[in-house]
């Protein structure tokens, strides 16, 4: 079915509901030969190296390619690069299939297909978002963003269960066949519905790839706000990552495996609580306050956990950060996709990821060892914090390094939280720039 120019408002939320079931299915399958493939990186090198450097694979081609991708998907149908972009990730599982079960699996095969599995995510992501906006009605998106965050949740429940049950049983192959035939279901909801692709506008209509590149930025520029909501949103990011990465090394420093799996589903449980209130409430009706609040309010849980090296202390913040994240993340998409026009959402909504998540790499690389060679070293017995008030308040000893990271991305992210909210033209964006959608007719 093709998709035809539009500028209506859609009416209901059908097409929506079609789209997420087929994803969150398809997400689902994915989580479990993630946790599968996590198993068997492990089984074969006993390092920690390799998974930072599939991480790193799987994040850096998408980012720098984020903003060409924006501009193919305001130029061609979203549908279109959304059904190919699931099948070649399809293709891309069945060849890690074929590879274990020829016994010719190998680490370098692994980085290789991460790093052409982040090349399609880079088309699919701003494909996905911009879409976002033609299927919902423009007083549901609150309601459509936080059942998306929904969907990334319970794939982060339910995957590490089920993926343990179900590599005893079926096998690393097995698990890679389940999630090959989940993509399926992505591609079939994809087909059976309608997405329209707006018109673009007479004074993009001649304009090449570099330009529409180029206007994504210059749109974001020239809208201070926005811009500085960005920034605000590449620092946030940077400390979530750069503590966030080093959470299983924290607990395991001074607890049992076990420990950090109920720790783990406690974090996906908090997303899940967060994100169901996000689809039911919708959000409030001014975001910017709501968006820094929620921000400030999941920081707070860096500080929670930064306190005691006790599992109950870690559990705690964990939850209270991953319960306010979809709640900021779910208010901020409504806001770009309310204030930017639904014909150059592709290419701005490209750039915002691209902005937001460029200090993520840094925060992987510099995050290990930064806590090896210099926060660990501090807060070990005899090291230069140790008997400083710093030192008695969090405790010394292995692992209070890493406490020391999460209290200060805490402490940071409160204080950019209030000098971002001290700014008039991020605390009055939804004043000074007009809504875009058309509203129900």
């Amino acid at each position: 079915m093709t998709e035809t120019a539009t500028q209506s408002a859609p009416r209901d939320m059908k097409t929506f509901f079609i789209v997420w079931g087929g994803q969150l299915i398809s997400m689902l399958g994915s989580g479990l030969s993630n946790f599968a493939l996590g198993v068997w990186i492990y089984d074969q090198s006993k390092q920690a190296t390799p998974f930072a450097i599939t991480v790193l694979l799987g994040s850096l081609p998408r980012i720098l390619l984020l903003p060409f991708a924006g501009s193919i998907a305001d130029r061609y149908s979203r549908r279109l690069i959304m059904i190919l972009a699931d099948t070649a990730n399809a293709v891309l599982t069945l060849a890690i299939f074929l590879l274990l079960g020829s016994n010719n699996l190998q680490l370098w095969h692994i980085y290789l297909i991460a790093g052409l599995g982040s090349i399609f995510s880079a088309f699919q992501e701003p494909a996905a978002s911009a879409s976002m906006a033609m299927i919902v009605p423009k007083e549901q998106l609150g309601r459509a963003n936080g059942l998306v965050q929904m969907g990334q949740a319970i794939t982060s429940v339910l995957t590490p269960m089920l993926a343990g049950a179900l590599f005893v049983f079926i096998g690393f192959t097995g698990i890679l066949m389940i999630d090959f035939v989940t993509f399926f279901f992505a591609v079939a909801a994809l087909l059976f519905v309608r997405i329209p692709q707006p018109e673009r506008a007479p004074e993009h209509k001649d304009s090449n790839i570099w330009q529409d590149m180029a206007f994504g930025w210059n749109y974001i520029q020239a809208r201070s706000g926005l811009l500085g909501l960005l920034l605000y949103f590449a620092m946030v990011n940077f400390l979530l990552n750069w503590s966030a990465v080093l959470l299983i090394p924290m607990v395991l420093s001074n607890f049992s495996a076990s420990t950090l799996g109920i720790i783990q589903t406690v974090m996906g449980v908090g997303m899940l609580a967060g994100s169901i209130v996000m689809s039911t409430w919708g959000g409030p009706k001014r975001r910017i306050p709501a968006v820094i609040g929620f921000i400030a309010l999941a920081v707070l849980g860096f500080i929670i956990a930064s306190l005691r090296a006790d599992p109950y202390f870690i559990g705690a913040g964990v939850l209270v950060l991953m319960f306010f994240i979809p709640l900021a993340s779910g208010n901020s998409q409504v806001i770009f996709q309310s204030k930017v026009a639904r014909d150059v959402q592709g290419r701005v909504f490209s750039v915002r990821s691209a902005i937001s998540q460029s200090m993520m790499p840094i925060a992987f690389l510099t995050a290990g060892p930064l806590a090896d060679r210099f926060f660990e070293p501090l807060m070990l017995p005899g090291g230069a914090l140790a008997e400083t008030f710093i030192g008695q308040f969090l405790g010394t000893g292995v692992g209070r390094g890493v406490g020391l990271m999460f209290l200060l991305s805490g402490l940071v992210g409160l204080l950019v939280s209030a000098l971002v909210y001290a700014n008039p033209h991020i605390r009055n964006l939804e004043d000074e720039l007009p809504d875009m959608l058309p509203g129900e007719e």
